[in-house]
């Protein structure tokens, strides 16, 4: 099981964030408890977190991923019910979605 923190910089009022995503919702939140990061700011699947955070929950052990990837793979949950792999999120996501279109 692993967390994932993405490689998104959006400005968010005088921050810059991105995404922390996990395969299990427990994961997520014990992640964000470590990095000191409040549970009200959980998005039903996501944190978004400054990349102050993002630094510690590398540290801290969470695998830096692209924001292609973790689109591909927040896809992928809700057709799939499951994250996956990132190395091959983005790959999946166009099979998955060249599929759909030939139907």
């Amino acid at each position: 099981m692993t967390v994932y923190v993405d490689s998104m910089r959006a400005q968010l009022g005088p921050h810059i964030v991105c995404h922390m995503i996990a395969d299990t919702e427990e994961e997520l939140h014990a992640m964000a408890d470590a990095i000191g990061h409040p549970r009200r700011h959980y998005q039903g699947d996501h944190y978004d977190i400054t990349w102050a955070s993002r630094a510690r929950a590398v540290a801290l052990g969470a695998v830096e991923i692209s924001m292609r990837q973790a689109g591909a793979m927040h896809s992928r949950r809700k057709q799939l019910g499951f994250l996956g792999a990132p190395d091959d999120a983005v790959s999946w996501l166009r099979r998955h979605v060249a599929a759909r279109r030939n139907r």
